[in-house]
């Protein structure tokens, strides 16, 4: 780590504990982190990637070959090993990071940084998050007992890895946090898994939908609102026959919507989270082999969501990216098959009110009372005395908002019914998954899924292609979930699951291929209630257009893909709003600005300006156009972007386009336009004197952030890239494709791939950011896919890890 960095890194400090709203007595203990023999200088190390080490309870010994990328290679003799080797490799390389999301799952962050944290700890525990790890470990334990032990291997390898270390050696977040490293279990796994289900949740709109209902009325909740938009290009092509399903949909009830409102609600998922996913035949493939390819759209941090593995047995030999936390490889291949995934945001979250009685020890349901059950959440605060919380728990789930927590009717609350308190057996999925050898596998390792709801891509060297949407997902009513319901009527709830073997999916389709970006996953002849979840428009078409519009595709053609800048979203709307915009009153600045965009072609490149003004523009019309959602003491979500668009351009003089706020005067669409535009370009002018000038790159300045809020120090900033959401390449300020990855269905298959990060945890490291730039450039890195555990040339350093006697 060069002094700059420390220097940097210490001046920020105190920075980075006032933008966390912590406090560790005055200040962090700079006595500790400068100390010359355990501070921060201890982290200025090379990697360890040769020698022997012993690990308690391993069965024989386990080679460990690091590539020139840090890419540890794990040759075992059997499971157990290979899964004490995973934690113990993982946890040596990453072990702050895991530690870190785990205490963040189960609302334990008090504990590290303070009171400042207890609102988002005691969110996380009315979420349910350690209920649901609890069910997770529960499930197993009745009906997985292999698995968990598997579970409990990983476990015992990371604390192998902490029984290793001295202070000097901890990670030098725990430095500056002055604290360290605690034992890790089987929960925090499934804490890890349920912190990955929240974040791809869907965008759980209920309660937000019933204000808007009720305030703007059916008719135009409809029309702001769909079921499906005008342009359906879904997951599942279009022309699929569903006539195998027999088990009908649920029937329509007699209940009423619940009108409440509520003012606040609690965090949701970064609605940008998604991905893009497909694979083509061997007949569309220019050399005849099926190619599939993944990447994962989530937050670009320091360390990386990812950590890239080779994982094999005498059985099975898997190489991808693994998350720090979970076993196995989550999007990868092995020698038969590829597979990746996207989420598939199935709404899987419903909201019920919940009518207790005068001491709260029951609640209402079916005409009789019903026993609560209490769950009372004991919070550690740093520095404080613990913080005890009492959680309600009804038949729906947990009573999150009460007279408690974001409520103040005494005698109510809404209870959160979550797929993801239910239990499961996620992990299973991933272990199958780097056995399986044919499509009837893949099928079978599906089945343990039970959330997110994911779109699971597939390739096989025996040249088949697939993509099952798969989650346990409940058989609704039309209707069921869009708003609040009487937790009180039997009728509201889920009555039954759809059968596993009716969820949406296709294999070796007629069009040659499968694709999958986060948009609806089906059309309206699925015989199933599927509602709008906020399915993306863009980047599907975008994929699904390039896929038509040739015979063959190579690799190449996949990179170019991945990283296609083609902003379809600005070149449905920009033409319209110029046409239709009364350019007359522009002012010279202005009219330099409206030429610029006019000139521009749609994609989102670096050099460009169109971009920046289109953002502006577009961001500011948005704004006008939904200030009917601006209310206060009022939980609102503003319409979809498509159906903005949509309405903009078929709606434009709906009563919702005037201005709330011009009593004199009636807007349309037309006047919105100019307003907006105007708007945008006093901002842009002010960015040009801020930045020099507003190219994509300057006004986008992607970075990727420290999990620490960014800690300057430990994060990179203004990365040349472009892109941005709704793009293919969906890369916007500090979000976007997470891990890309290219897979050839050759025997074995080869494969490449990159991500914004690198292997180590390690700020000192020169593996710790290496690959931003080469992720930045759309290059890739080639994956050495070892046959055997003899090295080859790109190995350079070798690792056996011994049984400890």
């Amino acid at each position: 780590m060069k002094y700059a960095k420390l220097i940097i890194s210490f001046v920020f400090t105190i920075g980075i504990f006032f933008v966390l709203n912590t406090k560790l007595g005055a200040i962090p203990p700079i006595g500790k982190f400068l100390n010359p023999y355990s501070g921060i200088w201890q982290n200025e190390t090379t990697e360890s990637i040769e020698g022997i080490v012993s690990i308690p309870g391993l069965k024989d010994k386990v080679t460990v070959h690091y590539d020139e990328q840090l890419i540890p290679h794990v040759f075992a003799q059997n499971e157990s090993d290979l899964y004490k080797a995973q934690g113990y490799l993982t946890a040596k390389h990453r072990l702050w990071q895991l530690e870190f999301q785990t205490f963040a799952a189960a609302g334990r962050l008090s504990e590290i940084i303070g009171e400042k944290a207890l609102n988002y700890d005691r969110t996380e525990r009315r979420r349910g998050m350690g209920y649901g790890a609890d069910q997770a470990i529960a499930y197993m334990e009745k009906h997985d007992k292999e698995t968990l032990s598997y579970i409990q291997d990983y476990a015992d390898g990371v604390n192998a890895y902490i029984k290793q270390l001295k202070p000097e050696d901890y990670p030098v977040e725990y430095k500056l946090l002055d604290y360290q490293p605690e034992a890790w279990t089987p929960k925090k796994t499934a804490l890890l898994l349920m912190y990955m289900t929240k974040m791809l949740a869907g965008y759980d709109d209920d309660l937000e939908n019933t204000n808007a209902l009720r305030l703007l009325g059916k008719e135009n909740f409809d029309l702001l609102f769909p079921d499906y938009f005008d342009i359906t290009d879904p997951v599942i092509p279009k022309e699929t026959d569903w006539s195998f399903i027999d088990v009908p949909q649920t029937p329509l009830p007699e209940s009423q919507i619940v009108l409440d409102t509520i003012s606040e609600t609690i965090s949701k998922p970064n609605p940008d989270n998604g991905s893009n996913n497909w694979a083509i035949s061997g007949a569309k493939s220019t050399t005849g082999n099926p190619i599939l390819a993944n990447d994962p759209h989530l937050g670009l941090n320091l360390p990386s969501i990812w950590f890239v593995m080779q994982l094999s047995t005498p059985n099975h030999n898997a190489f991808g990216a693994t998350i720090p936390g979970a076993l196995s490889v989550i999007s990868g291949f092995n020698q038969y098959i590829a597979w990746g995934e996207t989420n598939a945001t199935r709404d899987l979250i419903d909201w019920y009110k919940i009518e207790f009685n005068e001491d709260r020890t029951k609640y209402k349901y079916d005409g009789q009372w019903k026993d609560v059950s209490i769950r009372v959440e004991d919070i550690k605060i740093r520095g404080k005395e613990n913080y005890k919380d009492t959680v309600l728990y009804t038949h729906h789930g947990p009573v999150v908002y009460d007279k408690n927590f974001m409520s103040e009717n005494k005698r109510s609350g809404y209870a959160m019914k979550w797929i993801g308190h239910e239990g499961g057996n996620n992990q299973k999925t991933f272990i199958k998954l780097n056995k399986a050898k044919n499509y009837d596998d893949y099928v079978k390792a599906l089945k343990y899924w039970n959330a997110p709801a994911q779109n699971f891509v597939f390739a096989s060297t025996e040249g088949d292609i697939a993509l099952w949407i798969q989650g346990k997902f409940p058989n609704k009513w039309e209707g069921q979930g869009k708003f609040l319901m009487d937790g009180s009527n039997p009728e509201n709830d889920w009555q039954s699951y759809i059968p596993q073997q009716f969820n949406a999916h296709t294999k070796n389709p007629e069009r040659g291929f499968v694709s999958s970006a986060n948009q609806h996953p089906v059309d309206e002849n699925y015989p199933y209630y599927v509602f709008n979840d906020g399915y993306e428009t863009y980047r599907n078409r975008v994929i699904n257009d390039f896929f038509n519009s040739k015979e063959k595709f190579s690799v190449d053609d996949f990179k170019n893909l991945h990283n296609n800048n083609y902003n379809l979203k600005a070149s449905e709307i920009v033409p319209y709003m110029l046409a239709n915009m009364d350019a007359s009153s522009l002012s010279e600045e202005e009219k330099v600005i409206y030429n610029e965009i006019k000139a521009w072609k749609f994609n989102n490149d670096i050099d460009e300006v169109g971009p920046s003004i289109f953002r502006q523009w577009y961001g500011k019309l948005y704004n006008l156009v939904w200030d009917e959602f601006d209310v206060e003491d009022t939980a609102l979500d503003a319409p979809f972007t498509y159906q903005t668009i949509y309405l903009l351009k078929n709606h434009g003089n709906h009563e919702l386009m005037d201005i709330v706020e011009t009593k004199d005067k009636t807007e349309t669409a037309k006047d919105l336009f100019l307003i907006a535009f105007k708007e945008a370009a006093a901002r842009l002018e002010e960015i040009k004197k801020e930045r020099g000038d507003y190219k994509w790159a300057n006004y986008k300045a992607t970075y990727a952030g420290h999990l620490l809020q960014a800690l300057p120090a430990f994060s990179r900033f203004d990365i040349p890239i472009g892109g941005d959401r709704n793009i293919v390449n969906a890369t916007s300020e500090n979000h976007g494709p997470s891990w890309r990855m290219i897979v050839e269905m050759t025997s074995p298959p080869t494969a490449i791939g990159i991500y914004p990060g690198g292997q180590s945890g390690n700020p000192g490291s020169k593996y710790y950011d290496n690959f931003i730039d080469d992720w930045a450039a759309g290059k890739y890195h080639q994956l050495n896919f070892l046959q055997s555990n003899k090295a080859n040339n790109s190995i350079i350093g070798t690792q056996t890890l011994t049984p400890k006697n």
